[in-house]
């Protein structure tokens, strides 16, 4: 594994071994405080974020390395050309993670880079947030292999990630979203095989049976344009106590949450909400994959 562009780079045991790892290094962080000494990664962001620059530059200092935060408007990266810069990078740090606009972009960089390349969130993917979700999947119920998740809304970035990891350890995935908002083939052709994956537009349907159940904003980031249409489209696949009805499957979201939107306040504050235990876990499971990567 020298780059993280996409879940499908790696295999379900791979997956696994790290979902193992990021239990570790939670369960017995003192063991790991040392373990990055003198490492540094460079973070890149073109978009905003909390949790993805949090935990990436939180899990660095408590492996006992350094994050250098490069906000792309305020570098050379917009001015350079990108295979330099990031040729420079490899001169200063051991691994890049960057969250970008296209994923394309990533691709540049992974092709021209001695070091690796996490991919922090794209448009096409954001396989760091699965990871921290398989990892609070696990922990909340002790197994992965067996068990459905639904994913109800836009078939976006998290979507499209979600599908690869979860039917790449077992786990049966349905996914409900409107017409012209499906997840993309080259997720759905990855996950063809495993036959656990559903795909529809019904999310009454996608729910029922479900073990987990996930949702996400209705408007992502570099859609904004998009938000008078798609709030016009996407009402009814509201993760709410009627969508839910007599069931008490654990609730997802990946953050930041439009409350009132895709998910009412009832459900995401309610008992069987793990939102801010999976908010943590990226802290985690980013770490086992930058040990995966470094060490």
């Amino acid at each position: 594994m020298k780059h993280l562009l996409t879940l499908k780079d790696l295999s379900g045991e791979t997956i696994l071994e790290l979902i193992r790892l990021g239990e570790s290094v939670k369960r017995f962080p003192e063991s790991y405080s040392e373990a990055l000494k003198n490492k540094v990664l460079a973070m890149i962001f073109q978009k905003t974020s909390t949790r993805t620059r949090m935990s990436f530059e939180a899990g660095m200092a408590q492996l006992g390395g350094h994050a250098i935060y490069l906000d792309w408007c305020t570098t050379n990266l917009t001015v350079g050309h990108l295979q330099d810069e990031v040729r420079c990078m490899g001169r200063y740090a051991n691994a890049i993670t960057a969250r970008v606009d296209n994923h394309r972009t990533l691709r540049q960089m992974a092709r021209v880079s001695e070091i690796p390349v996490i991919n922090a969130l794209s448009d096409r993917f954001h396989p760091c947030q699965a990871l921290g979700d398989l990892l609070t999947i696990k922990e909340k119920t002790g197994r992965l292999s067996g068990l459905k998740l639904a994913y109800v809304g836009d078939g976006n970035n998290v979507c499209n990630s979600l599908i690869i990891a979860c039917t790449a350890v077992g786990m049966r995935i349905s996914v409900a979203t409107p017409s012209g908002y499906e997840p993309l083939p080259e997720a759905v052709n990855a996950a063809r095989k495993s036959g656990l994956l559903q795909l529809g537009k019904d999310p009454v349907k996608a729910v029922r049976g479900a073990d987990i159940v996930y949702t996400d904003t209705w408007v992502s980031l570099g859609h904004e344009e998009e938000s008078k249409e798609r709030l016009k489209v996407f009402p009814p696949y509201q993760v709410n106590s009627k969508l839910l009805g007599k069931s008490r499957p654990f609730i997802m979201h990946c953050l930041p949450a439009h409350r009132g939107y895709e998910i009412t306040d009832e459900v995401m504050d309610g008992p069987q909400s793990v939102v801010f235990d999976q908010a943590e876990n990226r802290l985690h499971a980013q770490k086992a994959l930058l040990l995966g990567l470094l060490k």
